[in-house]
């Protein structure tokens, strides 16, 4: 865990990354690991957005090759992959799209809103506090390509 600093000048993160001074070590470890968390189901979020994505685009290409196999005279077969696969439900009674939106609006967004109301109780809703301070603890100050800011953000 990093440990609770005190960083004045110019050569520490800006305000948005300073812990408030009610906050203890532990809220900010707490903190960090909510974010983690957040992270991954972001993560899988993205995930299952690719899965919707490529589900979607192999059943529109599977609509082209039962055309195909219809122009090249096989119709039985074509006839089949129509009626059993294209179009069909991914998970019962759902396509792609349905789980994309339960997920969405039952998991993903009251995660969301969760964590963003733990910083703003906890740390005026600042974000990234632990990594903040990891950055701190970590980078070797006063060396190029170790700066607490972008040149831009620097006073």
């Amino acid at each position: 865990m990093v440990s609770s600093m005190t960083i004045s000048g110019s050569d520490g993160p800006d305000s948005n990354h300073q812990r408030p001074a009610s906050a203890s070590d532990k809220t900010v470890e707490a903190l960090g690991k909510l974010s983690e968390a957040l992270e991954v189901v972001e993560h899988a979020r993205g995930l299952l957005y690719g899965f919707h994505r490529l589900t979607g685009k192999g059943d529109l290409a599977l609509g082209e090759a039962v055309d195909l196999l219809r122009e090249a005279g096989h119709d039985s077969l074509a006839d089949e992959l129509e009626q059993n696969i294209v179009g069909r439900n991914v998970i019962e009674g759902r396509w792609t799209f349905q789980i994309v939106e339960d997920y969405d609006d039952h998991y993903y967004s009251e995660f969301k809103a969760l964590e963003k109301r733990a910083r703003d109780e906890l740390v005026e809703g600042k974000r990234h506090l632990f990594e903040a301070e990891m950055k701190e603890d970590r980078r070797t100050h006063g060396r190029a390509h170790h700066e607490a800011l972008p040149p831009e953000a620097q006073p």
